[in-house]
């Protein structure tokens, strides 16, 4: 993937979201530290910590709108990539607390030793370096993509069934983690971090620097998507989304365009759930809840499917709303008020806040030539010829 190839690739609208997201990475921050507490410019720590999980949340649509804005694939369980991730990052942050949890074991985490563990689970092996960390949090739920998409394309199981089988798959995840024998934390998951690269997990630089962090996680995921879409394999995967039947007869092999693609998503949604876990502070086996792999769906088509931009800003939108009206007295409302939201743009805007401003822009962009052209007509005195009664 060349510089020329991520240029190429950028329109206009592209541009600017890039930049806003760019100029909040860094305004932001800036402005947590540098400024006075209590000035109006001034932005909280608990805000640096709110907007980086909503940058966290953006990233996760992004990989969604990517295979199903562009491939059709319906994934109804990347929440189960995005806890995968989550998980991988928080098992380093328990190997860095050491001897400073509860019981002072240098080795085991705390719930390990309320457990009764003799000795660290094998798959605990090597969380206690940065980079192989990171590491897992691509190859964890990049595999798990690879293994569950390979027998699902080679399969040809594709629509409202391979979004059964997805949901089915988190779902299943879901009841392992809560298992104490997992070795995860069981129902309470992985909590009560301290350093993160040596870093005070709490403190305002660090969080102010998970959120930079997470703003260029997003440009690049983004730049990501756009290379792809852009090219020639873009090409393909819309061909494969609309007529899949056609593609194949064609010559082209779906099954690895589909599975690609897939486990690209899956790899980024790996990524969001990473940074989300040390600005959220905890990781449990709720991010594997059917539920929440839907709601991130809610976010993309409220967006705009098929935008990338418009799949980054529902997930935005959608999570501010929700934080807004779930502090309130409409907090039991919420899930209601959200079916209301995605029935309505189902509805009124089925392409979506920024699909149907796409549309209306490019219809303006039409109309505006032929009117000239007819304005000019008519001062030549050339006029339409009428249709004969």
């Amino acid at each position: 993937m060349t510089p020329h190839m991520l240029t190429r690739s950028l329109d206009r609208g592209a541009t600017i979201f890039l930049l806003v997201v760019a100029a909040l990475g860094v305004l932001i921050p800036l402005s947590n530290l540098l400024l006075p507490a209590g000035s109006f410019l001034q932005v909280p720590t608990y805000l640096v910590a709110l907007w980086g999980k909503y940058v966290c949340y953006a990233i996760l649509a992004l990989s969604i709108d990517l295979i199903w804005g562009y491939c059709g694939i319906l994934s109804l369980g990347h929440g189960a990539f995005f806890a995968l991730g989550g998980y991988a990052m928080g098992m380093y942050l328990m190997r860095q607390i050491g001897t400073r949890g509860v019981y002072g074991n240098p080795v085991l985490p705390d719930f390990m030793v309320f457990l009764n563990y003799s000795k660290l689970p094998w798959y605990w092996y090597g969380f206690d370096v940065f980079w192989f960390a990171a590491l897992m949090v691509l190859v964890v739920p990049g595999l798990l993509a690879f293994c569950f998409g390979w027998l699902a394309f080679r399969s040809r199981v594709t629509g409202v069934y391979l979004s059964i089988i997805t949901q089915a798959m988190t779902y299943a995840l879901l009841l392992a983690f809560f298992r104490n024998d997992f070795g995860f934390g069981g129902n309470n998951g992985l909590t009560d971090f301290k350093d993160i690269l040596g870093f005070n997990v709490q403190a305002e630089g660090t969080r102010a620097a998970l959120f930079a962090l997470s703003c260029l996680a997003l440009i690049a995921g983004f730049l990501i998507c756009r290379a792809i879409v852009s090219s020639k394999l873009g090409k393909v995967l819309i061909a494969v989304r609309d007529a899949e039947s056609r593609t194949r007869f064609l010559g082209y092999r779906v099954e690895s365009y589909k599975l690609f693609v897939f486990t690209v998503s899956a790899c980024m949604a790996g990524v969001a759930g990473a940074l989300y876990v040390p600005q959220v502070g905890i990781i449990n086996p709720s991010e594997f809840a059917p539920g929440n792999s839907i709601e991130a769906v809610i976010w993309v088509a409220v967006g705009g499917r098929g935008t990338l931009i418009g799949a980054a800003l529902g997930a935005v939108v959608v999570n501010y709303a929700k934080t807004f009206f779930t502090s309130g007295m409409l907090a039991p409302y919420w899930l209601f008020m959200l079916g209301a939201m995605f029935i309505l743009v189902t509805l009124l805007l089925p392409k979506g806040i920024v699909g149907t401003f796409n549309a209306w822009r490019d219809s303006s962009s039409e109309r505006r030539p032929a009117e000239a052209t007819r304005s000019a007509a008519a001062e030549d005195g050339v006029t339409e010829p009428k249709m004969a009664e």
